[in-house]
């Protein structure tokens, strides 16, 4: 859908198998998957009605040179339009 790619072309996410740094720590983790799903948000507040939008979820794996690919600590997480937190923790890689 037009939705999910204008997320990741807005905010600019990584592709799967690319790697990134966490702005926090300095440590690198690769992108091993990549989901279109629908995010609940905060209820319409004129019907109180549950609302849904596009998002794309990411999951990562913490690169260590002694860990076999794949194998280690791994996490994920969700990005809509409507938040700036892969550019607030996140730089891609070279």
């Amino acid at each position: 859908m037009e939705d999910f790619q204008k997320i990741i072309r807005e905010k600019k996410l990584p592709r799967v198998g690319q790697t990134v740094r966490s702005q926090k720590f300095g440590t690198l983790w690769r992108v091993m998957e990549k989901k279109e799903v629908w995010q609940n948000i905060d209820p319409d507040p004129q019907t109180g009605e549950t609302r849904m939008v596009p998002a794309i979820y990411l999951s990562y794996w913490k690169i260590q040179d002694e860990a076999m690919p794949g194998v280690g600590k791994m996490m994920g997480f969700l990005y809509t339009l409507y938040d700036n937190t892969f550019e607030l923790n996140w730089d891609i890689a070279p």
